[in-house]
């Protein structure tokens, strides 16, 4: 008898743990989709409104929001211009996040540490604080609405580079010593060694780098002028009338927008989790 209550009553709570960390996931997943869902469904339904609160019933479907909304502005331009921008910082930061983190991380010199430390020190000031001296310095090197403009902020990222250092710090230094024994110095070391040992913390950097310029609003609101040299979110603010608005044709940009930050981290989510979980930043 006591042998049944030991040996049953462990296995009989399994399922019941099961069930319920499966049932909490999915509800925690039905909460997060559910306002993706909502957009979809307010850009298919026709005149699109959310006076009557979120709804998830659509009578008669249709696309005439997306047509309204290439009709209403250079679509096409405006997505460019943000696939530009975003693939260019992405890479620019990659780049020069990756060679500041191979030399705070592995190369010895006078005042690293200090050097190191003000970097990280500019995380903890706002964009809003910097918007100010950002458009004084474009405007006196007459840079200002051109796509340069766009771009120099976020042509190094302090949080990339430390995120990248942690890594670089988690390869052995003993490769290192190896690839020296042969001859090889610190760009070969660099490009063969410690770049292939830290993709997943340069995936992670990617993606979080293409999400920002992506969704970048003060910066391109403040320096562009020009129509053409418009991106995504800056495309989006416009639909918004002063006394009306026209829902539905807001929540097809704002499927057009989702979508492009939601394949890339689909194909990049693996890289993403083992990033953090190498890079100390958990």
């Amino acid at each position: 008898m006591p042998d049944t209550i030991r040996t049953v009553g462990p296995r009989s709570r399994r399922p019941l743990r099961r069930v319920g960390l499966y049932g909490g996931l999915t509800l925690g997943a039905a909460l997060m989709l559910f306002p993706f869902l909502w957009t979809v469904i307010t850009s298919i339904t026709p005149g699109g409104t959310l006076a009557g609160g979120p709804s998830l019933l659509v009578r008669d479907p249709t696309l005439d929001a997306y047509r309204a909304l290439f009709d209403a502005m250079p679509m096409w331009r405006i997505v460019a211009n943000s696939f530009g921008i975003a693939i260019a910082s992405t890479a620019l930061q990659v780049i020069t996040g990756s060679m500041a983190a191979y030399a705070f991380g592995r190369l010895h010199f006078r005042g690293k540490n200090v050097i190191f430390g003000l970097y990280l020190a500019t995380l903890m000031i706002p964009l809003q604080v910097l918007v100010v001296p950002l458009f004084i310095e474009m405007t006196l090197l007459n840079l200002h609405d051109t796509y340069f403009a766009l771009l120099a902020p976020a042509m190094a990222s302090a949080f990339g580079i430390f995120l990248l250092k942690q890594a670089v710090e988690g390869v052995p230094r003993e490769l290192d010593e190896a690839a020296t024994i042969d001859g090889a110095g610190h760009l070969r070391i660099f490009a063969t060694i410690i770049l292939p040992l830290v993709r997943p913390a340069l995936a992670t950097l990617s993606v979080f780098a293409f999400m920002n310029s992506w969704n970048s609003f003060l910066w391109p609101l403040v320096v562009i002028r020009s129509p053409e040299l418009m991106t995504l979110p800056l495309g989006l603010a416009t639909l918004r009338g002063q006394f009306t608005t026209e829902w539905d044709v807001v929540m097809a940009g704002s499927v057009i927008s989702i979508i492009p930050i939601a394949i890339v981290y689909l194909f990049a989510q693996r890289h993403i989790i083992t990033g953090m979980a190498t890079s100390g930043l958990k």
